[in-house]
Parts: structure tokens; C-alpha cells; sequence
């Protein structure tokens, strides 16, 4: 009965592991994606702007 107990906690990690992985294959993309996508655009752009902002600024 050694070999049971060695064997469950790589199984439950493996078991684990492949429920993950489907998780994040099956949440990308989809009907959010464009909501995502525009959400760290804007994010970008603003952050771009707030860097550029003080260079004008001292000109």
C-alpha cells in the first residue's frame, strides 16, 4: 500500500494540472475578447499619454 500513497499526490497534481490548463485554453478568446483587448489598449494609451504628458510640458 506504499506505492498507492506515493503515487496519489502526483496523480491529484497531474489531474490538476489538466483542469488548468483547459481553464485557460477555454477562456481565451471568445465573446470578452474584444471587450479585453480594448480594455489594455486604453490602459496602453493612457499610460503612453501620462509618460509623454511632462516632456511637452518642459518645452
Amino acid at each position: 500500500m506504499d506505492y498507492v500513497s506515493a503515487l496519489v499526490p502526483p496523480v491529484v497534481m497531474a489531474a490538476f494540472f489538466i483542469f488548468l490548463i483547459r481553464v485557460i485554453v477555454k477562456t481565451q478568446g471568445g465573446a470578452n475578447k474584444a471587450k479585453e483587448d480594448a480594455a489594455v489598449d486604453a490602459a496602453l494609451a493612457r499610460a503612453e499619454s501620462a509618460r509623454q504628458a511632462p516632456a511637452r510640458n518642459d518645452a
